[in-house]
């Protein structure tokens, strides 16, 4: 075993609900605290003197497989962070994109000159796996350097057999190169590849009949996801190709309800872990996601670069709803791949409580992907926690993401 502290503050997020607005009174603080953890799960957490107490008593200092880390400075631990929605995996750039849209011009614009996602999708097919493998781990890098010990990354730049396969191969072997926890999910559904001669309709066939069986033989993801909107693929179409991959036994979520409404419902009808966006979510849809079993995920950084309005996180929250809060980190929308400012400025601007965001990107964007072992810091769950050289966890969020992760630790171990 290991203890590790004291802690001014350790936030655990112990007790709280999966569903449903939170306040910080709910919050459990436990003071000059310390983490006991053994074979990579938390075995306690409580007062730090108490628990070392304890592990000397029982004679486990003597043994080889037990340490005491000492932090000598004053810094607050919390659990580690999930982002349960990336687009990582890409070639190119596109802050010409940026800056075109931010002089007016409009989607179908950048398209005509050479932007929008088509341009992330030529420059992903002509990168070699080794550059988008190199380019990838200094993205997840960059993730795991603000506490995000758990990454869910899309393919959906490649469009076609070869190079969705080359998108998420280059996420697997990312797995083997890093102890960050890596989601890989299917988004071949992106939208129709301006070189596919055929329907959207066709398109979505295709990918059901030569791009999943492979991803399914080379066990390469277990999540399919599909983008819903006026310019991708239409709701009906995106329902029925939604049952079909559940069928193949694919996990399903949707981008949703990001310009126009309407698909969130298609994502709980269809059983989705998560409806992504809800930018555009209208009030009737939200309380019927709000009563699934369907996480509602927010992604601050496509409306900070879209210029975009925010989705509905407090109506969501005060209907009992599930919300997530993820980065969207892609070359296009949200290129910043910072979520603690993203979710700062979500919290401002839709008056989120600071229990809310945590929950938002620990243990409740966990469960958006399946994943219900991390996230909160007590007996049993994994021991991924991060620390800031702070003495008060609000902190965290008050300077926006400027309050660096001092330590990240996954499975107990700094890395």
């Amino acid at each position: 075993m290991k203890l590790t502290g004291p802690f001014a503050q350790i936030v655990t997020l112990a007790h709280l609900p999966l569903r449903g607005k939170l306040t910080d009174d709910q919050l459990e603080i436990i003071k000059n605290g310390g983490i006991l953890t053994e074979n990579g799960k938390i075995v306690e957490v409580g007062n730090y003197e108490e628990l070392k107490t304890k592990l000397l008593e029982n004679g486990n200092a003597q043994n080889e497989e037990s340490r005491l880390e000492f932090i000598s400075d004053t810094q607050i631990a919390v659990p580690a962070f999930t982002d349960s929605h990336t687009h990582i995996v890409f070639g190119g750039n596109r802050a010409n994109d940026f800056a075109m849209r931010n002089s007016g011009k409009t989607y179908l614009e950048i398209a005509e000159n050479g932007g929008g996602i088509w341009s992330s999708v030529q420059h992903t097919r002509n990168a070699s796996e080794e550059e988008l493998l190199k380019t990838t781990l200094e993205r997840i890098n960059f993730l795991l350097s603000q506490g995000i010990t758990t990454i869910e990354i899309k393919s959906g730049y490649g469009l076609d057999l070869e190079n969705e396969l080359k998108m998420l191969r280059t996420i697997q072997k990312a797995q083997s190169l890093t102890k960050a926890t890596l989601v890989a999910t299917c988004l071949s559904a992106h939208l129709k590849p301006r070189d596919f001669e055929g329907t959207s309709k066709e398109y979505l066939d295709y990918i059901l009949t030569e791009i999943l069986p492979k991803v399914k033989e080379e066990n390469l993801a277990k999540r399919v996801d599909i983008f819903i909107e006026k310019s991708a693929f239409q709701p009906e179409e995106s329902k029925a190709f939604l049952f079909k991959a559940r069928n193949l036994g694919f996990e399903i979520t949707v981008h949703a309800d990001q310009f126009t409404p309407g698909s969130s419902r298609i994502a709980v009808e269809v059983g989705a872990k998560s409806a992504d966006h809800l930018e555009a979510t209208i009030d009737e849809d939200i309380e019927y996601l709000a009563k699934s079993e369907t996480v509602a995920t927010a992604l601050p950084g496509a409306s900070l670069g879209l210029g975009e309005k925010f989705t509905p996180a407090r109506k969501i929250l005060d209907k009992g709803g599930i919300l997530a809060i993820a980065s969207d980190w892609n070359p296009g929308s949200a290129p910043m791949g910072n979520l603690i400012t993203q979710a700062s400025i979500l919290a401002t601007f839709e008056k989120l409580s600071t229990a809310e965001v945590l929950a938002g990107i620990t243990f409740r964007s966990a469960f958006a992907l399946n994943l219900e072992d991390r996230g909160k810091l007590e007996k049993g769950k994994r021991a991924d926690f991060v620390t800031f050289k702070t003495d008060n966890f609000q902190n965290i969020l008050y300077q926006q993401g400027s309050l660096k992760a001092e330590s990240v630790y996954i499975e107990g171990e700094k890395i």
